[in-house]
């Protein structure tokens, strides 16, 4: 696994501790921030090919970004806040699994490229 879907993985939790931890307060603003962000590791997600290669985690944080919204609609932010940062986790996952399966791929490329070499090589230095 590479170290950027790690890292945002590993940043994803960590937003979601501070912000578990900032919800103690009394009066919780609404999570704009937090659904903007959300919206965008979707965007992100999706251009990296989770639509076809992470459909399940797409889907998750699609649904959860809905249901955040609709939280923040009827004012229970904190609701919508932790929907919000589960759609954000969701969606990271998601481009990380995109991201991992399009690298597999070209790793099994790569070996039937080097396979063919071998064979041509092996081809030529028959007498």
């Amino acid at each position: 696994m590479s170290v950027k879907p790690l890292t945002m993985l590993m940043a994803s939790f960590f937003l979601v501790s501070i912000l578990a931890l900032s919800g103690c307060a009394d009066k919780v603003p609404p999570p704009t921030q937090q659904v903007t962000m959300a919206t965008q590791a979707i965007s992100q997600a999706e251009s990296s090919g989770a639509f076809d290669l992470a459909p399940l985690e797409l889907k998750s944080a699609r649904e959860k970004l809905t249901q955040a919204k609709l939280a923040m609609e009827q004012e229970k932010n904190d609701q919508a806040r932790r929907l919000a940062d589960e759609a954000i986790i969701d969606a990271n996952l998601a481009e990380a699994k995109a991201r991992s399966a399009k690298s597999q791929k070209v790793v099994e490329e790569l070996k039937e490229s080097i396979r063919i070499l071998r064979e041509e090589i092996n081809r030529k230095s028959k007498p």
